[in-house]
C-alpha cells in the first residue's frame, strides 16, 4: 500500500510538472504580474509585525518595543472598532443583497428584450457610472438627498410625507442610503457577468419549452436561473470573502459627526489611529484583523459550496 501511494504521488507531481513545462509561455506571460502581486499584494505583510509592538517610527521595526497581542486587547476594548466591524458587516451584507438582486433582475430583463439597440442603450446607461469618480457620485447623492431635493420633493408631492426627511443627518438612514448609492453604481457593471452567463446557455432550452407550453416567467424560473447558478455561487462567495471591506470613499465623503456611529468602518478607524493619531500598531492590528476574518469568511464559504456541490474557487 506504502509502494502503490508513493507510486500514484510521483506519477501527480510528474503529471503536474509535465503540464508547466508544456505551458511554459503561459508561465513567462503571467510572470510580470506574479512578480507585481508578491511585491506589492504580499511585500507589505512584512509591516503586520507592527500590530505586535509599540511601533516607532525613528526606532522602526527591529527597534520599537514588542508588546504581544495587547494592541489586539485594546482593541477589542475600545466601543468605537466594535462599532466600526458593525457598521462595516452591515453595510457589505446591504451592498451584497442589495446589489446581487439588482444585477440578476436587470441581466434577466435585459436577456428577455427583443430589441437589440434598446438593450444596448439600457447596457451603456446603466454601466456609465462605474467609471465615475466616487467624489462625483457622492457629490450628486447630497443634492438628491438633501432637505430640499427631488426625492424629498417627490415623496411630498405623492403624499408619503408631510416634510422633509433628514436623509444626510440622521443616522438610521445612512446604511441604506450607502446602499442604494452602490446599487446605481455597480449595477449595470454586475449585469454584465450575469448577461454573459445567460449567453452561454443552450438555446434549445428555451425552444423545448416554448414547445411544451411555458410561458415567460417559467423559462426564467426553469432554465435562466438554474443556468446562471453556478456564476451566482462563484461570484457570492468571491463577494462573501470582501464582507469586510464595505468601501471607504463612500462613507468617509458622505458621513458627517451626526452619522459617525452608522458610517465609521475599519478601514476609517485605521485612517483615524494610524495617520491622525499616529499609533501604527493599533491601526496595523485593525487592519489585520480585517485581513484575518476575510480569509476566514471566503474558505467558509468555498467549504459550504463544495459541500453542497456546487462551484467553488479552491
Amino acid at each position: 500500500m506504502d509502494n502503490h501511494s508513493t507510486d500514484r504521488t510521483r506519477s501527480r507531481k510528474k503529471g503536474f510538472f509535465g503540464k508547466l513545462g508544456k505551458q511554459w509561455q503561459l508561465l513567462i506571460m503571467s510572470l510580470p504580474m506574479l512578480i507585481y502581486v508578491l511585491i506589492f499584494n504580499y511585500g507589505p505583510m512584512w509591516g503586520w509585525i507592527t500590530a505586535f509592538q509599540d511601533y516607532k517610527p525613528k526606532l522602526g521595526i527591529t527597534g520599537s518595543k514588542f508588546v504581544g497581542l495587547k494592541n489586539f486587547q485594546w482593541l477589542f476594548g475600545r466601543a468605537d472598532f466594535l462599532n466600526s466591524v458593525r457598521n462595516t458587516l452591515a453595510m457589505s451584507v446591504i451592498n451584497l443583497v442589495l446589489g446581487t438582486i439588482a444585477a440578476i433582475v436587470l441581466a434577466i430583463l435585459l436577456n428577455e428584450v427583443m430589441n437589440t439597440l434598446f438593450k444596448r442603450t439600457v447596457q451603456t446607461v446603466t454601466y456609465l457610472p462605474h467609471f465615475l469618480s466616487m467624489v462625483i457620485v457622492v457629490g450628486m447623492a447630497q443634492n438628491i438627498f438633501a432637505s430640499n431635493g427631488p426625492i424629498n420633493a417627490l415623496l411630498m408631492n405623492l403624499g408619503i410625507i408631510k416634510q422633509p426627511l433628514f436623509f444626510l443627518g440622521e443616522s438610521k438612514y445612512f446604511w441604506w442610503l450607502v446602499g442604494f448609492i452602490n446599487v446605481w453604481k455597480e449595477v449595470g457593471w454586475n449585469t454584465i457577468i450575469y448577461i454573459a452567463a445567460m449567453t452561454a446557455i443552450d438555446p434549445s432550452l428555451y425552444e423545448a419549452a416554448a414547445i411544451d407550453g411555458a410561458g415567460r416567467f417559467n423559462k426564467i424560473r426553469y432554465i435562466t436561473l438554474p443556468g446562471i447558478k453556478s456564476t451566482f455561487v462563484i461570484l457570492l462567495i468571491m463577494n462573501i470573502g470582501h464582507l469586510m471591506e464595505a468601501g471607504f470613499e463612500i462613507q468617509y465623503l458622505l458621513g458627517s459627526s451626526l452619522v459617525m456611529d452608522r458610517s465609521q468602518t475599519i478601514d476609517i478607524f485605521v485612517l483615524k489611529y494610524g495617520i491622525s493619531k499616529q499609533q501604527y500598531g493599533v491601526a496595523t492590528a485593525a487592519g489585520m484583523f480585517k485581513s484575518i476574518v476575510a480569509i476566514i469568511l471566503l474558505f467558509a464559504a468555498n467549504t459550504v459550496a463544495k459541500k453542497l456541490n456546487e462551484s467553488t474557487l479552491i
